[in-house]
């Protein structure tokens, strides 16, 4: 009874210890890969054209926006009087009909918009509206012509006036004041969406001499700007084309970067584009995701990373030497009698330069001489660098192993694979690398 009494206890004990520390998670390194894609919000900036009016009156429009117009081409009358207004309202204007043509864009409008609708953006739904309503209002406002010109006859004085299009481009119905905004006028300020406002120019509306009427893009070439964090900027900068999709349509296209950083230090990557930009007319933020290069490599958690720090000498002061001819440093010592001497010390390397090698801490310290094999010559072990690495844990205690990190998100990291002083696929690492020291022995 003593005995298994005894026991009892020792078993208890062992369970309470065992609850109570904390257990070491290994982790095989795999490969895999991180992509770097990232989706932003950006601001559409376009070559327009404010136009405004000429005479006080009515507006209808004839042109729908989004359509390209020619030099000459019928963009809207001005009823000065208001008389056509009060004849459209009291007679019928008739039936009108989609050609196959336009019931297919129509087709494709709503469907664009249904897939791509947030309920977080829902002032999408008035620019919606807006767009269906200018094609009706185009499809009616052309029976409205041959009434205009009764109106014009009967009285034996113009009252509509007919206004065309002075160049070429694509006509626009709203005005938000980033008509004339460009890269080096970026702030934050201007991605601000609740402080944005859009003036929309409809119908039938009674505008003022020298009001806003229509707008015109008149390139082709346009432009998204996103803020961004200066060293993403920097490595966009070095491609100098970058691939985006557009989330509206999911059409893929190449953009030429630019940057921009504004006094505040806020920094903004412009993208470029010489087509699509018909399809986006009426877009001022845009979502897009930049389509980055894929990284591909050894797949670790970075709660897996930590930062160690080593002595660094120059190489020809580390030599071969000890039983088994590993790496190390003549040491200086001194005897009993006081007579300097040399004793071989073995030390691991874990990374080098061209010039220089990093040497472990454990049985070095600073202060320490060092002598070159071949001349005697001395060195004090002072410099000292950091390294990124993990703990490797094929050898039963915690080696530090360095990373070249190539990519990272908030929970992985990429890492070159086969170095010489690093991580191959299949080596077992600490998962979490707080949770020991450097050649501590691992009990899991």
């Amino acid at each position: 009874m003593v005995v298994f009494a005894v026991i009892l206890v020792y078993v208890v004990i062992c369970v309470i210890m065992y609850f109570r520390t904390d257990h070491i998670v290994r982790y095989s390194v795999q490969e895999g890969s991180l992509t770097s894609n990232s989706i932003y919000r950006g601001i559409a900036l376009r070559q327009e054209k404010v136009v405004t009016g000429q005479d006080a009156g009515y507006v209808n429009y004839f042109a729908r926006e989004g359509e390209r117009t020619a030099v000459g081409d019928l963009i809207y009358t001005v009823d000065e009087t208001g008389r056509l207004s009060d004849y459209i309202k009291a007679n019928a204007n008739g039936e009108n009909s989609l050609s196959d043509k336009e019931l297919t864009e129509v087709k494709t409008d709503i469907t664009a918009f249904v897939h791509g609708f947030d309920r977080k953006r829902f002032d999408e739904v008035y620019s919606f509206r807006h767009d269906m309503e200018s094609l009706a209002i185009k499809l009616a406002n052309y029976n409205m012509l041959q009434n205009a010109d009764a109106l014009n006859d009967a009285s034996g004085t113009v009252l509509i006036n007919y206004r065309y299009a002075a160049g070429s481009g694509i006509v626009l119905y709203s005005t938000d004041g980033y008509e004339e905004l460009t890269l080096e006028d970026m702030t934050g300020d201007f991605f601000d969406e609740e402080a944005y406002e859009r003036n929309y120019l409809v119908n039938n509306g009674l505008v003022a001499a020298g009001d806003p009427v229509y707008k015109l893009s008149t390139s082709e070439d346009w432009s998204i700007v996103i803020p961004v964090e200066k060293e993403l900027a920097d490595q966009l900068l070095e491609k100098e084309y970058v691939e985006v999709r557009f989330l509206k349509n999911q059409y893929t296209a190449w953009g030429k970067v630019d940057t921009y950083t504004n006094e505040a230090g806020e920094t903004f990557v412009s993208l470029t584009f010489t087509n699509s930009m018909i399809t986006f007319c009426t877009d001022r933020f845009i979502d897009i995701e930049l389509l980055l290069e894929e990284e591909t490599g050894l797949k670790i958690p970075n709660s897996a990373i930590v930062q160690k720090e080593f002595f660094i000498v120059p190489k020809s002061y580390v030599t071969k030497g000890g039983n088994n001819g590993g790496s190390g440093v003549l040491l200086e010592t001194y005897n009993d009698e006081g007579e300097a001497t040399t004793q071989f010390v073995e030390t691991d390397i874990y990374e080098e330069t061209e010039t220089e090698y990093y040497l472990d801490d454990s049985v070095l310290r600073a202060g320490n001489y060092i002598v070159m094999p071949e001349t005697g010559e001395k060195y004090v072990i002072s410099k000292t660098g950091s390294l990124e690495g993990v703990y490797n844990i094929n050898k039963g205690y915690a080696d530090f192993k360095q990373i070249s990190v190539l990519y990272s998100n908030d929970e992985y990291s990429v890492v070159k694979s086969n170095t010489t002083y690093g991580l191959s696929v299949y080596d077992y690492i600490v998962l979490n690398a707080d949770m020991v020291k450097d050649n501590e022995f691992i009990y899991e």
